[in-house]
């Protein structure tokens, strides 16, 4: 890796791990305001969904802290512990998120289609891209393809980044607005969980910006040394 791409490279990581501090932070002082409704992660995700007409989508429990995600393979809302159970702000919060994405995909939104049909060529680049892109820095003078090559596999990744944007902001706005008309929530507390997802949103957007940045200098380090050898 190059001493440029290197020192954007701790930039970014430098601003990812203060978003995720902040983020961590936000949702720990969130976990200790209880929702005025009472209900717990679970109740929440359920009610949303038989809101939106959904009844093949299950809400389970797994491990982690802020682990939670959607799964369109298996139809399943999984939700962490403390989300599954906690009937506080953030639970209502990141259940309703993802059930968001439930919805989504009850409704073919598109970005999210798009997303899920990248995802087993994600899963190869991610597995080749590193080793390609580091042969292909050590081997720039001699077989400069080499790069390219890994630069179309980190563009794959790139791309995933850039889809998954607007797939978790449209997931939000959708918890948000249901949150609002199901009156679950009372105004501050419906402040506190926009505030959250919005935190949640960021390490999203900090990763897509790295993921750009990163790929244009790969680019700009190719085109170099292509020029070099004409």
């Amino acid at each position: 890796m190059t001493p440029g791409i290197s020192f954007v490279s701790l930039i970014f990581v430098g601003i990812s791990m203060l978003v995720s501090f902040v983020l961590k932070s936000k949702f720990r002082t969130y976990s200790e305001v209880p929702t005025s409704s009472g209900l717990t992660g679970r109740q929440v995700a359920e009610k949303m969904l038989r809101d939106n007409n959904i009844y093949d989508v299950q809400v389970v429990s797994v491990e982690g802290f802020l682990s939670d995600h959607y799964n369109p393979a298996t139809k399943t809302v999984n939700l962490s512990a403390d989300v599954y159970s906690g009937a506080n702000v953030a639970a209502a919060a990141v259940a309703a998120h993802e059930c968001g994405h439930a919805v989504q995909h009850a409704a073919a939104y598109p970005w999210l289609g798009l997303r899920s049909r990248l995802v087993p060529a994600v899963q190869v680049s991610s597995t080749l891209v590193s080793w390609v892109l580091l042969a292909g820095i050590f081997l720039i003078n001699r077989f400069p393809e080499l790069l390219l090559g890994g630069i179309i596999l980190f563009g794959i990744t790139t791309l995933f980044s850039v889809v998954t944007l607007p797939v978790e902001f449209d997931a939000s706005r959708r918890a948000l607005s249901w949150l609002d008309s199901s009156r679950l929530m009372q105004k501050d507390e419906h402040d506190k969980a926009k505030n959250a997802l919005w935190w949640a949103a960021m390490t999203y957007v900090v990763a897509a910006l790295a993921s750009i940045v990163t790929l244009f200098q790969y680019i700009l380090v190719y085109m170099g040394a292509r020029n070099r050898n004409n």
